[in-house]
């Protein structure tokens, strides 16, 4: 857990690796409740100054894909990612947000046109296909970034094939953020406990549970 120099919930190896997706979330959950806590403390403390908004992600995926494997995830690791890796994640953060902003501007803006003019739906086409693999793609390569891969041609392409190849587990990714900042937002002010607590922790956490075993997979394929 957060702040202790000793891991005596870790549950064997073995026993671990054969739980996925939702039960592995639950476990990870009940075992290291304190811990996500505390992670959605530091992240919101640490988008304050918004400049640091992705470098914060970037930690907070590092820190629930070190959960979900069944390791302490200290604060040390938090804060580290974010004064080591900000190059990093201010470069994932552009390549991700830039094609989702562009791509969904131009889908609502060529919709709109193309009622009068059937030709503008090919540019709608091409935007919403930008904005829909910008979307699957992003879900693998935040994950990839939270086991530690570097940033690179290789992991922007795997990323890629795997959205493609398994959309529905990067939008049950999507999902999981998705629809309880959602509801959060519009349940406001009654869901700021919820958003201070565990709003965006626990979503990380279970889009790291859902995304573990193809990614640590592909981790140990890649390795050996």
């Amino acid at each position: 857990m957060f702040f202790q120099e000793d891991y005596t919930a870790q549950e064997p190896e073995e026993n671990l690796a054969e739980k996925t997706g939702g039960r592995r979330f639950l476990w990870v959950l009940g075992q290291e409740t304190a811990a996500v806590l505390k992670l959605n403390l530091l992240f919101l403390l640490c988008c304050l100054p918004v400049v640091t908004i992705p470098p914060a992600l970037l930690a907070l995926h590092r820190s629930v894909w070190t959960l979900a494997a069944g390791r302490p995830a200290r604060a040390e690791l938090f804060w580290g990612c974010v004064r080591r890796e900000w190059r990093r994640a201010w470069a994932a953060f552009l390549l991700t947000a830039l094609p989702l902003v562009c791509g969904g501007y131009g889908l609502v803006f060529y919709l709109r046109l193309a009622q009068g003019n059937w030709l503008l739906y090919l540019p709608f086409m091409l935007c919403s296909t930008v904005f829909f693999v910008t979307l699957l793609a992003a879900a693998y390569l935040w994950g990839m970034l939270g086991l530690g891969r570097p940033l690179d041609r290789s992991a922007v392409r795997r990323a890629l094939a795997m959205g493609l190849g398994r959309p529905l587990r990067a939008a049950a990714v999507w999902a999981y953020w998705a629809l309880p900042l959602l509801l959060a937002y519009l349940l406001f002010p009654l869901s700021g406990l919820y958003l201070l607590l565990i709003g965006f922790s626990v979503p990380a956490l279970a889009a790291a549970c859902a995304l573990y075993k193809p990614l640590a997979a592909l981790q140990v394929e890649e390795t050996t």
